[in-house]
């Protein structure tokens, strides 16, 4: 088996790290938060202090990050991975992340004779730990079915998704998409509750009827009706406002770039941006519910009951 440096240990990358383990590779890991690497080492990987110790002698090295300025901090400079990766180690970012940062960690991976592939995930914290994420490889054909390897204990689907930079580019397509979904959702969640209407007869109706989404399967905002929701725990993040409003924001400012208007996609940045602003981009992304609510209350969130959030990490 193989020898795998994994940086970045939070709520996706510890399970993700601990899926490689029960596959019989050895996990040096790396995560700054001291409780965060005590959990991970619970899961059978070997905290180490450095990256360079994570990545002496390792096959490859996957890294999952909170935002673009962590991951490119995490491979560059002299502490980095690029300056300690060998050169026979695969390098795999996970993290969802600009299209131009992705683009980087490749140029800067093939200045120094490295392999790169960008690997972005679907499937959120409970993908992770089940083993059923959705991988999005992009790079050089040979390095994605090498890559194709390395995270098959990790995933349910690994989709090839073109040259460098197509993997990361298909995620935050996904990623608007979603989000529009969760508005899409959430309004109608509301509306149906004003109605009348029973949230899991409706919940019902709305799964096998045109109304469906994969964010209505998994994560409809009412108690009681899905129990993957984040409504039955106080709207506690399993997927943060924090960091839907990066990946959104990352989307629309792809959106800029590329000349393509999505009104949509704005309307929802807005709203998360809203959550923010109220001092909410700890709890879940789902809680734009609470926007459609005629009087800004929603079943299932007690704003007593709020603790100090902390972002989670895609």
């Amino acid at each position: 088996m193989s020898t795998i440096a994994f940086i970045g240990l939070g709520r996706m990358g510890a399970p993700m790290a601990a899926h490689l383990v029960s596959a019989g590779h050895t996990v040096r890991g790396v995560e700054i938060n001291p409780v965060t690497a005590t959990a991970a080492e619970a899961r059978g990987i070997h905290v180490v202090g450095t990256v360079a110790e994570a990545l002496k002698g390792a096959d490859a090295c996957v890294t999952s990050l909170p935002k673009p300025e962590h991951v490119r901090a995490a491979y560059g400079g002299a502490d980095g991975i690029l300056a300690h990766a060998e050169v026979t180690t695969l390098l795999m970012d996970t993290s969802t992340v600009d299209v131009d940062t992705s683009r980087w960690c490749h140029t800067q991976a093939d200045e120094r004779g490295l392999t790169f592939v960008d690997a972005p995930i679907s499937g959120g914290t409970a993908g992770a730990e089940a083993g059923t994420l959705t991988f999005m490889l992009g790079g050089r054909e040979d390095d994605i079915e090498r890559a194709r390897a390395f995270v098959a204990p990790m995933a349910r689907n690994v989709i090839a998704c073109g040259d460098a930079g197509a993997g990361i580019a298909a995620k935050l397509v996904n990623n608007m998409m979603l989000f529009i979904g969760v508005m899409a959702m959430s309004e109608g969640s509301q509306l149906a509750e004003q109605l009348g209407l029973d949230a899991k007869t409706f919940w019902e109706v709305a799964r096998v009827s045109s109304g469906d989404s994969w964010p209505v399967r998994t994560w409809y905002p009412v108690p009681g009706v899905l129990e993957s929701a984040a409504a039955n725990d106080n709207f506690d993040a399993t997927f943060s406002v924090d960091l839907a409003r990066k990946d959104c924001g990352l989307a629309v400012q792809a959106g800029d770039t590329t000349g393509v208007h999505l009104p949509a996609a704005r309307l929802a940045l807005s709203q998360l941006d809203d959550l923010v602003a109220e001092g909410l981009g700890g709890k879940d992304c789902t809680l734009v519910a609470k926007l459609a609510s005629p009087d800004g209350t929603l079943r299932g969130y007690d704003p007593s009951l709020d603790r100090t959030f902390e972002g989670t990490r895609s």
